[in-house]
């Protein structure tokens, strides 16, 4: 599931950032039930998540992440998407995303 928001980020970042820096970086891994990191770059790129294991051991066990990502259009108007992930699917939200 991250990995489609870091995608969305990668794909939406005007070309001249390849030059980026790395500002902040963090990752705490809380251990097989979950998962927290946060990362901002120098051209305006952030995320952020933490997810956990939800019903340990049962049939219904599924990880559900919760976290956003915040990026510069090509139009230069900073984007956030807030977003859950879970045995519901990936479910975003932003000014910016049709409801």
């Amino acid at each position: 599931m991250t990995l489609f928001a870091l995608s969305c980020v990668a794909f939406a970042a005007p070309v001249d950032d390849e030059h980026a820096e790395v500002l902040k970086y963090e990752n705490e891994n809380i251990g097989v039930d979950g998962f927290r990191y946060a990362y901002e770059t120098s051209n305006g790129i952030s995320e952020a998540a933490e997810g956990q294991l939800n019903n340990v051991g049962t049939e219904n066990e599924a990880i559900s992440v919760r976290g956003h990502f915040t990026f510069v259009g090509a139009d230069g108007v900073t984007y956030t998407v807030n977003y859950v992930a879970d045995e519901n699917g990936f479910q975003p939200e932003g000014d910016h995303i049709p409801k």
